[in-house]
């Protein structure tokens, strides 16, 4: 009775990963991360760049706020004063990765690269936060603590988690970089 069980079970969600194999994993982390944290990530940079096409290449005082909060203290909130090697660099890259790694992800071109980086984004984002941004803890949270609604240590753990099956699994067959894997494929042959 129990083998037979066993059999079905193992038929049955054998079946299951057999047709999902290749493509449901990634695809399903992509869009996961779309729906969850897209626009999160990208209205997060909207808040660090200027308004009108210039401002797109114009990093806020709330940028430098935001990223490096101590620098821009001491520099008393005044851009025009502060260095851009290293200070400058550093807000520029933190902005701009917070629009072009996710839509990277997204479309599943150079994922794993891609969700390496927003992984570490996120180890950045969060050693800021509580380190200059003056965290609280019950936002901080703590793992294990049977409360799984803390913005920090559970939210971002799930968020990392999701990055890193990208980056274990990959993107699947539906993206970009499958599509250019079987062109360069081809193109060998």
């Amino acid at each position: 009775m129990l083998s037979k069980f066993v059999d079905v079970y193992d038929g049955f969600f054998g079946a299951i990963e057999r047709a999902t194999e290749g493509w449901f994993i990634g695809l399903t982390a992509r869009l996961t991360f779309a729906s969850v944290l897209l626009v999160y990530f990208w209205n997060s940079a909207l808040t660090k760049i200027g308004s009108g096409i210039s401002g797109i290449f114009s990093p806020t005082i709330g940028a430098y706020a935001q990223i490096l909060p101590g620098v821009a203290e001491s520099y008393s909130y005044n851009i025009d004063t502060i260095p851009f090697l290293p200070y400058g660099l550093i807000v520029f890259l933190g902005t701009y990765t917070e629009f072009i790694l996710p839509a990277l992800i997204v479309v599943g071109l150079l994922t794993r690269l891609s969700a390496l980086g927003m992984v570490v984004f996120i180890a950045v984002m969060t050693y800021v936060d509580i380190n200059f941004l003056a965290a609280d803890a019950k936002t901080i949270g703590a793992f294990f603590d049977r409360n799984p609604s803390s913005l920090i240590a559970d939210q971002r753990l799930l968020w990392a988690f999701l990055l890193i099956v990208l980056v274990v699994k990959g993107p699947g067959f539906i993206s970009v970089d499958a599509l250019l894997g079987r062109l360069v494929g081809r193109a060998g042959n």
